[in-house]
């Protein structure tokens, strides 16, 4: 097996560009690309700045519905700054969470779609 890292992960949104400005503007991500891909098909493919693992925001799959990817893990070096951030931006956040392996809190795109922000722990 030669399997090296995760490449691409596509988010089920409703409303691409809506989707595009929250995790580029809110979450602070890069725009990766954004290009037609065919009559009424546009790639949007977002990530975090200098991650290898991108997002693409996609509304096309029957089987993934606008809002349904839940536990989608980012990781942050700074979780409380992040949440004070979003929370200045008027994004609601659930809280931070301490959990065995670091701390954690939770925010929604504007579909739904589950966002963990976490601080993992060296030690764990």
């Amino acid at each position: 097996m030669s399997l090296t890292h995760i490449q691409l992960l596509s988010v089920p949104v409703s409303d691409q560009d809506r989707a595009k400005d929250f995790y580029v503007d809110a979450l602070g991500f890069e725009l990766v690309s954004d290009t037609e891909m065919g009559p009424g098909r546009r790639w949007v493919q977002v990530r975090p700045k200098g991650s290898q693992t991108s997002l693409t925001l996609v509304t096309w799959f029957e089987t993934m519905p606008p809002g349904s990817l839940k536990g989608l893990v980012i990781e942050t070096d700074d979780l409380r700054g992040d949440v004070d951030a979003l929370t200045a931006r008027g994004l609601p956040v659930e809280g931070v969470q301490e959990a065995p392996w670091g701390r954690f809190a939770i925010v929604h795109d504007p579909d739904g779609n589950g966002l963990i922000l976490q601080t993992t722990t060296p030690d764990a």
